[in-house]
């Protein structure tokens, strides 16, 4: 009897978010009601998220919302953006960071095995760090668990790896 398995991870693509950025930047530079304001993207360091630079809040939410734009276009999760930090006001300025989440702490991972142990009991569910091993005799079971888990709404975004 063949194992087949496959690996959830909590990840995002850091080409396609490279591309999110420079689709970003173009709109806000051939945008009308951004000329002659502070509004700017820019990376923050080593590339861990994006800092948004606004008049006041109403601009950084209008330019959160084109980066949400550029995600779903560009078929990116929008749960990959962290806007729980609060924008800082100074000189004029407004200025928000939005760091990228990445990888399954131990209390996302426990909570995709017990929900795949409730609904697929047959199905083997193994932590390895920031990843869950999922592991089956039955190809079919394992499409299974990935049309269940994808019909879940977890406030992280999931990609299945190493599929065999």
């Amino acid at each position: 009897m063949a194992n087949f398995s496959f690996d959830i991870v909590s990840d995002y693509d850091k080409a396609e978010l490279n591309n999110v950025y420079d689709q970003t930047q173009r709109e806000l530079d051939n945008r009308y009601d951004f000329k002659g304001t502070p509004a700017a993207v820019e990376w923050m360091d080593d590339k861990s998220g994006f800092k948004v630079t606004g008049n006041g809040d109403w601009q950084i939410d209008a330019i959160v919302d084109i980066i949400r734009k550029k995600l779903a276009a560009r078929e990116q999760s929008q749960k990959i953006l962290d806007v729980s930090k609060e924008p800082v006001v100074a000189n004029l300025k407004t200025t928000k960071e939005i760091p990228f989440k990445k990888g399954l702490d131990q209390e996302k991972a426990k909570k995709i095995t017990s929900l795949i142990r409730d609904k697929a009991p047959k199905i083997k569910t193994q932590i390895q760090g920031e990843e869950v091993r999922i592991t089956s005799n039955s190809k079919d079971n394992l499409q299974e668990v990935m049309m269940l888990l994808r019909a879940q709404d977890f406030d992280f975004p999931l990609q299945f790896t190493n599929f065999r």
